[in-house]
């Protein structure tokens, strides 16, 4: 791996060396350094264990369907929990609607039934405590009791949404009423994407680590492509300097989708340096202004995703917070 290095060129501090672990990106495998935890240590374990154990370890991750967790185990070893992750939820997405709704339908509501006879999981009853789901008031728990019906009533299953995503109890509320409108089809996939989503958080809790991720997403406004082949680096602020992460080269999408994820996604500020003037000239633009596009940004929640596309020209780029 190479070292990790201030901007003055020196090394940084022994304070945030940190220990290696090899993370599968984009046409090529890059030393991510992360904290010297036990994530990929138990990440290791399960890569290794028996199919059984690797169940029996994260079989309820996915709400009353370990078969999900025994289908991934072929697909093993996982360079990454949020490869892990991913591997999940293709399962999901890949499985046929007859099995996606009946995997819904094992869900509990927020705050019904299952939480009043006291049957919810650990992991859904830890869930739904953080925003005081556990203690409504009448006037609260009526409203939920009410979408609750509604939405089921509506689209067959019960109402899921990943609640360490939302502020406050008035955002469950707003959501579960906007998502009242949509289509079927269309709402059977947010349903989905929410599952995904808790199944994120809970593989963040048992190996211990943040669940949010980096990723990014560069766009040829020329050509009105993704931008394959990008050249980047990474690195994070640290006293004295900058701390280079690695370098990536962005996917035939114009993706690297995992750029820090694991215990390495940390709250700080962040720089990506984007080579748009090598890419360009690679394709005939000679002449062009712009020579690298250095991106600063602030990770003030290592539990959200954060995503950083870049729209540019040879002459001109466009950035914001994505998703």
């Amino acid at each position: 791996m190479q070292p990790c290095l201030l901007s003055d060129g020196r090394q940084c501090p022994p304070s945030a060396r940190v220990a290696p672990v090899a993370l599968q990106q984009t046409r090529r495998t890059v030393d991510i350094p992360i904290p010297d935890r036990d994530a990929a240590a138990q990440l290791e374990a399960l890569n290794a264990c028996p199919e059984d154990a690797f169940v029996a370890a994260l079989g309820e991750v996915v709400e009353h369907s370990p078969w999900v967790v025994r289908r991934v185990a072929a697909l093993r070893p996982f360079a990454s929990v949020w490869a892990l992750h991913a591997a999940l939820a293709g399962v999901l997405r890949a499985s046929d609607a007859d099995t996606r709704t009946a995997l819904l339908q094992r869900h509990p509501e927020l705050a019904g039934r299952e939480a009043g006879e006291g049957t919810l999981t650990a992991d859904s009853n830890r869930e739904q405590s953080r925003l005081g789901l556990d203690r409504l008031s009448a006037t609260e728990h009526a409203r939920l009791r009410a979408l609750n019906t509604a939405y089921r009533e509506r689209f067959g299953f019960p109402f899921i949404t990943a609640v360490r995503l939302h502020a406050d109890l008035a955002s469950i509320f707003a959501e579960g009423e906007r998502r009242l409108a949509n289509a079927a089809a269309t709402e059977a996939g947010v349903a989905l994407t929410q599952v995904a989503e808790v199944v994120r958080g809970r593989l963040a809790q048992r190996f211990g680590i943040a669940p949010g991720w980096l990723s990014t997403h560069v766009l040829d406004a020329v050509a009105g492509l993704p931008a394959a082949g990008v050249a980047l680096t990474l690195s994070v602020q640290h006293a004295g300097g900058w701390c280079r992460l690695g370098g990536f080269e962005t996917d035939a999408e114009g993706r690297c989708p995992l750029l820090l994820c694991d215990d390495a996604m940390r709250a700080g500020t962040y720089q990506i340096e984007f080579r748009i003037g090598d890419y360009f000239r690679s394709r005939g633009h000679d002449g062009g202004f712009l020579d690298t596009v250095p991106v600063r940004f602030v990770v003030s929640d290592a539990a959200l995703h954060h995503h950083v596309p870049l729209l540019c020209t040879p002459a001109s780029y466009t950035t914001y917070r994505g998703s």
